[in-house]
């Protein structure tokens, strides 16, 4: 988990990263003065959940083609 963290830091930190911390900001107060409080966290923990989820489970392709080829008939969808 924390190798996560370390690769998605990297990756901010050969961005501008003002530009970025400026844009966060701006979403997170537009979303706090739409939703308020308690319905922001509730987005922003799903988005947490969500980022983890995808980048530990599809970080491999193979994985999502075996994991697609249980759900879907093998081969259909590729």
């Amino acid at each position: 988990m924390r190798a996560l963290f370390v690769k998605f830091f990297n990756m901010l930190k050969d961005k501008n990263s003002g530009k970025i911390g400026a844009g966060i900001a701006f979403f997170f107060a537009l979303f706090l003065v739409i939703f308020g409080f308690l319905k922001t966290l509730f987005i922003i923990i799903l988005t947490v959940i969500g980022y983890v989820v995808g980048a530990l489970l599809f970080s491999d392709k193979d994985k999502v083609k075996d994991w697609m080829d249980k759900i879907l008939p093998p081969g259909r969808f590729r």
